[in-house]
């Protein structure tokens, strides 16, 4: 048996993945069974080892190895956004996080592993490191939040939550350089907190494009001649799409008719990112769902779902988008709440656990997350009407990281795909890695977004797909960057897109038979 040491927290032995996972296809139900054969000592000094055989699905709720009593201490961040104490106990550092992890695998450092991070977010807790000890942030926000860890956690350690609370803390607590603060304030507490202003604030984008200015200055390879210190602003071009003339909120009715009758009233929440650059994946999502008798209704006062402020710690703003929401969507009395965007699914899905000490809220919010739903997951629950019209197309799939992990849908997606006459899916190597663009780290880390992408682009080509689909914006956005730098023809597409298509060759086919 081939045996692993890792290095920094403690001494810590693990068996190799592949002696101790039996790891099915995450496409079908997903399943994984764990031996866990750790020797380690626990800073309690009574946990000596642990051997563990279990099963489990999807993930575990509570911590299943025993860890021994718990240390006498009182976490000194108490308050509701403070990590879970209780939750970092749980790990018990078996490693097996280490071969899903991005960040790990590029770096190959004990402290850029989620095993370390949860090490680093417990010394804080219990007064064994500072919160502004030099580098604890630094590491905080190394973490792409992709959540493969949790998946695969058999402790059901929520790694990705106890970051992101983390960061929370640090916002709240500790000071901030003041041109970052502002530009904190200004994007998120401004821009993002109503839709008309994050539309104006990409008009200057539009008219960079409809000038010729993108052309030019991609032509001119000016970008590649900037200094260091604004390689950003290269990385940012970079990843700008072609924009629509309008975002799509400006032409969509706040109510939708179903096309044959309505079964269902379902609200639309229509996502930032995908109302202002993707307005036509969007549109292709309602057509879907007026098609399977869905009367959609779109609130025009809906504001960000808060996702980009979970990730920047800003949890104050995000409940009162959280409360906004609820209370608007609430008002429509809706069956369901369905978002083509995986972010904005995730983070509604859990405006439950947010809302859960505001007695105003708690079992309203929690109502209202129990309806959310991603697109695949609702047109898999409903069931869809299988389209008529063919596609012809061959096509791969990436999990986006906010859908599969976050969520644990990953069957429904290819079930949708998979009914779609024409389409041929060919399956991708490490189809539910992260692709690097996690929010905004391809632009506040992009030299290890790079190197993620770079991967993730080189398991696309290897599929000979002519299209890759992922329901995520910030997917879209980073895979479109990396197969146009490759060279690549592959198309990056939502799959509502192509599921629309076959909709409307099913309906031109009509036509031409006449009535």
């Amino acid at each position: 048996m081939a045996w692993l040491e890792s290095g920094g927290i403690d001494q810590t032995f693990v068996a190799t993945y592949s002696d101790h996972v039996e790891y099915q296809n995450p496409y079908r139900e997903y399943r994984q069974t764990v031996l866990i054969l750790a020797h380690s000592q626990v800073e309690s000094g009574n946990f000596t080892g642990a051997s563990v055989e279990q099963r489990e699905e999807g993930g575990l709720a509570v911590p299943s190895v025993p860890l021994g009593p718990r240390p006498m201490v009182k976490p000194l961040l108490g308050n509701v956004d403070a990590p879970d104490y209780e939750n970092a106990l749980a790990c018990v550092r078996c490693g097996l996080c280490l071969s899903v992890c991005p960040t790990y695998t590029t770096e190959h450092t004990e402290v850029q592993s989620p095993r370390g991070r949860v090490a680093l977010i417990r010394a804080v807790d219990e007064g064994r490191l500072s919160l502004a000890s030099p580098g604890f942030k630094e590491h905080m926000y190394h973490c792409l939040d992709c959540r493969a860890c949790q998946t695969i956690c058999p402790s059901g350690v929520k790694v990705g939550e106890l970051v992101l609370a983390a960061r929370s803390e640090i916002d709240r607590r500790e000071p901030m350089p003041w041109l970052e603060r502002l530009l904190k304030r200004l994007i998120l507490q401004w821009v993002l907190l109503r839709p008309e202003r994050v539309e104006l604030a990409t008009l200057p984008l539009l008219w960079y494009q409809k000038l010729g200015l993108q052309r030019l200055v991609r032509a001119s390879g000016l970008l590649r001649k900037l200094p260091r210190g604004l390689s950003r602003l290269r990385v940012m071009e970079d990843l700008l799409p072609e924009l629509p003339e309008r975002p799509l909120r400006a032409e969509l009715a706040e109510v939708t008719p179903a096309r044959d009758g309505r079964r269902y009233r379902v609200g639309f929440f229509l996502g930032c990112v995908m109302n202002v650059v993707y307005a036509e994946a969007s549109r292709a999502t309602v057509n879907v769902l007026t098609e399977n008798g869905c009367e959609v209704v779109t609130p025009k006062s809906q504001r960000c779902c808060g996702a980009p402020h979970a990730a920047e710690g800003d949890s104050r703003t995000l409940r009162e988008l959280a409360k906004h929401n609820v209370d608007l969507f609430e008002s429509w009395q809706l069956d369901y709440v369905v978002a083509d965007c995986a972010a904005c699914a995730a983070q509604t899905k859990e405006y439950a656990h947010l809302l859960r000490d505001e007695p105003a809220y708690r079992e309203r919010a929690v109502a209202f997350s129990r309806k959310v739903r991603d697109i695949s997951e609702l047109l898999a629950e409903i069931p869809f009407k299988p389209p008529e019209g063919g596609v012809p197309i061959r096509v791969t799939y990436h999990e986006a990281c906010h859908l599969c992990h976050a969520q644990g849908v990953r069957r429904q997606p290819r079930m949708v795909i998979n009914r779609i006459p024409g389409v041929e899916l060919v399956e991708m190597k490490e189809s539910d890695w992260c692709c690097g663009s996690a929010g905004i780290y391809n632009i506040t880390h992009p030299e290890r977004a790079k190197q993620i992408l770079d991967r993730k682009v080189a398991n696309i080509a290897a599929t000979d797909a002519d299209a890759v689909l992922t329901g995520n914006p910030g997917c879209l956005l980073q895979l479109a960057a990396g197969v146009r730098q490759a060279g690549l023809k592959t198309k990056v597409l939502h799959p509502t897109q192509v599921l629309d298509a076959a909709y409307r060759a099913e309906r031109k086919k009509r036509e031409e038979k006449g009535p």
